[in-house]
């Protein structure tokens, strides 16, 4: 099946993987809650165990470095994707309250990207992502 809506993370490449994989879930959280069709349903086994609802559709991950995450944020705002942010700064806060306050002060281009996360169409995802080789 071929959806019109695509869903990217970017993830800085020269991360630690703990920190890769921790700002993929950060990440993919955020996008969870792009649009109210982002989630499929639940699952259930068939033994009757209510699982939570996943992504509806597949979920790319790519690498870039730190040039490649600033164009990518330009590109995505510039097209008025859902975009979902994760910066360095986060690394050293534990809530989200303190997290939200070190991405506010900073001004867009100025953030330290560790990575990304977009929803949105199809053209303009692809675009925003252009040049970027999926995460290997």
């Amino acid at each position: 099946m071929r959806f019109d809506t695509k869903i990217a993370v970017v993830v800085r490449a020269d991360l630690a993987d703990w920190q890769k994989l921790n700002v993929t879930a950060f990440l993919a959280s955020g996008i969870a809650h792009a649009s109210d069709e982002v989630m499929g349903g639940p699952y259930e086994d068939g033994s009757g165990n209510v699982y939570l609802a996943l992504a509806r559709e597949p979920v790319l991950c790519f690498a870039a470095d730190a040039e490649g995450l600033a164009t990518t944020h330009r590109r995505a705002l510039s097209r008025g994707l859902a975009t979902a942010v994760y910066t360095d700064e986060m690394f050293a806060t534990g809530n989200d309250a303190d997290n939200r306050a070190a991405v506010r002060a900073v001004e867009a281009d100025k953030l330290t990207l560790a990575g990304l996360g977009l929803y949105g169409p199809r053209n303009a995802v692809d675009r925003a992502v252009k040049g970027l080789k999926l995460h290997g």
